[in-house]
């Protein structure tokens, strides 16, 4: 296999925004305003926010990932620095913008100063967030305080009642690169590896590439962040995104991993085609089909991959078609998935790999004309009419594509309660026999055409 290799800086199509400070200055209102939902827990307790917690957000027509991160604050003295410094580096490392949340009410702390002394060395964007300027009207003249911080204009806000998130936004955007954000290899397929720690995930890429491009090593979590590979070959062009193994959440307690995890959700946003590994020597866990639902939520082509299949001990002719038919019953949500046994030591079948990740693109971003669907809808209510319910009968008018990434179709009908489930799940199946979907979710809307109610 002849790869053509090249370095290239890791690009990611959202940027991440991270907000830090102390414990009870208002983070998880903030995170919960400017993402226009609650999904933070909010209680006037400090430490509430234990696990990171994040989610995408939109400002000005421009897509961010927002991170919401657990307070600052140390059990005892000595343990000051080293707490301040774990989070605060976290931040540093894995964030484009850092927001610094200070509490108006309180003035500028000890954890404070500490902090931004921190992120000042740091050399990263940083915006200063004064939390708590609840009234509206001239800035307080507590703010000027804030100026001691050395992080230039603090931004007067209120979490509780939305004053200032607007301007707050637009000072991180201001510091965001967006054409380094934006780029991204338009003619190449990118390609998310993905799957629990210790399945495989570098070796894969390592093999591909030619080269040891990943860190490797015979324990779980060493790949911190994704980073991306380019290659080149007979198939095409593909972008692989090796990327941090994904654990259960209570397995997940290094606040580094934490952040591994984000990127790595992250990845798949940014994919074409989810590559999920799974271990043959281990089989199915719920963690697969938990990080397989994922990549299928986001309407991903996706392929399973079975790696480690060298290491199979007393393989027959028939093991591969046993574990292949209880993989199926496993990912049964997720039956449009082909099944590939590779081995990323050995490169047996890595070849074809190529090939199913070109027909999966292909068939993710594949758009029907409607005449063609129209004949499938003819050909599949004649042959099962669709159903009635007290003398009232489903009447399907026509079915068109209304986008594509995951191929998404619409129905419109007469009556939308009469679409029972089962018939909606056999247009699909039909769609999905007749033009080929392999790899690819499909997604089904039902509408109602206006004014007609027979």
């Amino acid at each position: 296999m002849t790869l053509r290799i090249k370095e290239v800086k890791r690009k990611m199509s959202k940027p991440l925004i991270a907000v830090v400070g102390r414990p009870n200055v208002g983070k998880s209102t903030l995170f919960n305003k400017l993402i226009g939902q609650r999904l933070s827990i909010v209680e006037d307790t400090p430490g509430v926010t234990r696990d990171r917690i994040y989610a995408q957000g939109e400002w000005l027509n421009r897509e961010f990932m927002l991170v919401d991160t657990g307070g600052i604050e140390p059990k005892t003295d000595d343990m000051l620095l080293k707490k301040m410094r774990s989070q605060a580096q976290i931040a540093i490392d894995s964030a484009d913008v850092i927001v610094l949340v200070t509490d108006l009410t309180a003035g500028v702390t000890a954890n404070d100063n500490d902090v931004a002394a921190l992120l000042r060395k740091s050399g990263k964007p940083v915006v200063l967030c004064v939390n708590k300027c609840d009234r509206v009207g001239a800035p307080p003249p507590e703010l000027y305080e804030f100026y001691n911080l050395g992080l230039g204009d603090p931004i007067p806000v209120s979490s509780v009642h939305g004053h200032g998130t607007g301007e707050l936004l637009d000072a991180c955007f201001d510091l965001i690169d967006w054409e380094a954000v934006e780029e991204e290899p338009d003619d190449a397929i990118k390609v998310a590896v993905i799957g629990k720690p210790n399945v495989g995930k570098s070796s894969l890429v390592n093999y591909i590439a030619g080269e040891e491009r990943v860190i490797v090593a015979d324990m779980a979590g060493t790949t911190r962040d994704s980073t991306d590979t380019p290659v080149e070959n007979r198939h095409g062009k593909f972008l692989f995104i090796d990327t941090a193994g994904i654990r259960r959440k209570s397995r997940v307690e290094e606040a580094i991993e934490r952040y591994s995890v984000l990127r790595a959700y992250m990845a798949v946003d940014r994919c074409d085609v989810a590559v999920i590994l799974i271990d043959a020597t281990e089989g199915f866990t719920e963690q697969d089909s938990k990080i397989a639902g994922y990549a299928h939520e986001q309407g991903k082509g996706c392929i399973i991959a079975v790696n480690k299949w060298d290491a199979v001990e007393d393989k027959t002719g028939s093991t591969m078609d046993e574990m292949r038919k209880k993989l199926e019953t496993d990912f049964s949500f997720m039956s449009y998935a082909p099944f590939l046994f590779i081995s990323a030591k050995t490169g047996q079948r890595v070849d074809k790999l190529f090939g199913l990740i070109t027909q999966v693109a292909e068939k993710n971003a594949m758009r029907i004309p409607t005449g063609r669907l129209n004949d499938l809808l003819a050909y599949a209510t004649a042959r099962v009419q669709p159903p009635s319910d007290k003398g009232k009968r489903l009447k399907i008018y026509y079915i068109t594509q209304a986008s594509t990434k995951p191929p998404t179709f619409v129905c419109f009908c007469n009556r939308a309660e009469l679409f029972h489930f089962s018939y909606l799940r056999y247009l699909e199946n039909q769609i999905r026999e007749q033009f080929e979907m392999t790899g690819t979710p499909i997604r089904m809307v039902v509408r109602e055409r206006g004014g007609d109610t027979k």
